[in-house]
């Protein structure tokens, strides 16, 4: 089975690319060379600066995928294996990557200004003024989610903390190497890698223990660093090195599920509503978006693809491969997700529950529970049984030789250097995204403006307000928070970008968006109700000041979101003047 459903989503991923991926480039969005790309045109030196395409899909992608991908399918395996999976694959090719790739290239177009920006322009500026308060709110939820998962995978794994720490040292001598030196480009990549493998060696020697809230701290000050220094001197060259474990990881885990020749140990549907968010029923439709973010469809790509990515492209026609191929090979690694954990991981949680002394039984009927309600003695942290099925499927096959703790780091590593990724990615973005909606006090408080717009002071607000969310440790609250948010910015944005394509690009084709934007802006909505009506009043109860926070945040979001839809409606930028 493991073999079958890895062949299956391989095929559909590479079909797909080569036939409506490239009708989109073609007759939709008529990407063409020679239109010279703002990072040429509007050099800055900071934000503003060309990258070969390599080097800027491997900054993509491990900025829009961080943990999500991993983490959502792990937490959806609750539901069984088959409709987290089907999410998966349908929502990569009829959402997904057309959200992905349009909202880039209508950035492209926009002279690399976000996706915002491109909504209040084509709609209206309370339109604009609406997206622009929900996409900070996600971006703060993003800094709280990704920060708790970081921080509990370094404290569980020492050894995963002090790889990353090596390498972003790696990654600040590879940028030197790339844009000082001007090194030959093989020559770098070699010795990249060469830093990159010695990266996770010296992890494994030397790992390095620290408290929760000693990360926490250090989170909060790297991700501020991180955000405001030139994007070449850390973001380019650390990507880079990070699609390196992108490549590795995909490869030793399609080669393991491939050989694994396993059958699955975990149903393919459990129940409808087992217990999941704050301990209650949490049905598949309409939570199933709270779970399953980037792996799927994710908002926070269409803020990437229009905050950072859409101010380094080279040439248009590298957009496709970038942002069209970075959304199906996420969806190829939470594939691999859902293989692994579907074929080795109620092994995995046996295993934990006999070390302990407890037995741990299986059946369709008690999954669902099970997954979520173990004994705390027992159950395994979601991303940890991720690691742990990876491994184990990996030492079922021929590429056993491999040492298991090198590919439990490896593994490990593969998370947290990309959710370290979005986090100081995501502090970038919401800086740009605070300069953006300050530009109103320009003239009227121009001193206002200065401080609010000052690099510094606007990567420290965002990264304060989440890192505090995350600090609070109410993992599962935020991380639906963040879905839900995630995922309704997706609505939003794709329906931004069916009105690039009729206003702007004169097309007949903006129903690729509408409709698929249309059917997800429903679902989104409905579970954001529902979690503010279920989920957050016994979250609030139990930990009030961090559940407040998030209540009023969600609750503003959905307010903007009636906004924005209702200008949309009005406005009818779905249709060709």
């Amino acid at each position: 089975m493991t073999t079958l459903i890895i062949v299956i989503g391989l095929l559909i991923y590479l079909i797909l690319y080569f036939t409506y991926g490239k009708k989109l480039e073609r007759d939709v969005v008529k990407s063409s060379d020679s239109i010279e790309t703002p990072a040429k045109r509007l050099y800055d030196g900071v934000d503003y600066i060309s990258a070969r395409k390599e080097v800027l899909f491997g900054h993509h992608f491990a900025s829009i995928a961080g943990a999500a991908p991993i983490i959502g399918p792990a937490l959806a395996m609750c539901w069984g294996w088959v409709p987290g999976l089907l999410w998966i694959w349908f929502g990569n090719v009829f959402i997904g990557a057309v959200h992905d790739y349009l909202a880039l290239m209508a950035s492209v177009r926009y002279d690399g200004k976000s996706i915002q920006f491109v909504a209040s322009d084509l709609m209206g500026k309370r339109t604009g003024t609406a997206f622009y308060w929900i996409v900070f709110f996600l971006l703060i939820l993003v800094v709280a989610a990704f920060g708790a998962v970081v921080g509990g995978m370094f404290v569980g794994t020492p050894a995963i903390a002090s790889a990353f720490i090596w390498m972003i040292v790696a990654a600040l001598i590879l940028g030197v190497l790339m844009y000082r030196v001007k090194m030959n480009f093989t020559g770098v990549t070699i010795i990249g890698i060469v830093m990159l493998l010695a990266a996770i060696w010296l992890g494994v020697q030397f790992p390095i223990a620290a408290s929760f809230d000693t990360w926490m701290v250090f989170f909060f000050f790297y991700i501020i660093i991180a955000a405001a220094i030139p994007v070449n001197v850390l973001l380019q060259p650390r990507d880079y090195l990070n699609s390196f474990l992108l490549y590795a990881g995909l490869a030793i885990g399609f080669l393991g599920a491939v050989f694994a020749f396993r059958g699955f140990e975990v149903p393919a549907f459990s129940a409808f509503a087992p217990i999941l968010l704050g301990g209650k029923a949490t049905p598949f439709w309409p939570a199933i978006p709270l779970i399953i973010a980037c792996g799927s469809l994710s908002g926070f790509h269409a803020l990437v693809a229009s905050g950072t990515t859409s101010k380094q492209i080279e040439k248009e026609s590298d957009g496709l491969f970038i942002g069209y191929g970075a959304m199906f090979t996420e969806g190829f690694l939470s594939t691999i997700v859902v293989v692994s954990i579907a074929g080795f991981g109620y092994t995995a949680l046996k295993n934990a529950g006999a070390a302990m002394d407890v037995t741990v039984t299986l059946n369709a009927g008690n999954w669902g529970d099970m997954f979520t309600k173990t004994a705390a003695a027992v159950k395994l942290a979601k991303v940890s049984l991720f690691v742990q099925s990876y491994s184990d499927m990996v030492a079922a096959t021929w590429l056993g030789f491999m040492p298991a703790k090198f590919v439990k780091v490896l593994a490990g590593m593969w998370v947290a250097a990309f959710a370290m990724t979005t986090l100081d990615t995501t502090n970038r973005l919401a800086r740009y995204c605070l300069a953006e909606m300050a530009a109103p006090l320009k003239e009227s408080a121009a001193g206002v403006y200065g401080f609010l717009t000052n690099r510094w002071v606007a990567s420290i607000i965002p990264a304060a307000i989440g890192i505090y969310l995350a600090w609070s440790k109410n993992f599962l609250i935020v991380w639906a928070s963040f879905g839900a948010a995630n995922q309704l910015i997706a609505a939003i944005a794709l329906m931004t970008g069916a009105a690039f394509v009729a206003k702007k690009l004169k097309s007949p084709f903006a129903n690729v968006a509408v409709i698929p934007a249309w059917l997800l802006w429903i679902t989104v909505t409905a579970a954001l109700v529902w979690f503010m009506a279920v989920v957050m009043p016994g979250s609030i109860a139990a930990k009030p000041v961090p559940g407040w926070t998030v209540m009023i945040i969600v609750g503003v979001m959905l307010v903007m979101n009636f906004v924005f839809i209702w200008d949309f409606i009005k406005s009818k930028a779905y249709k060709v003047d």
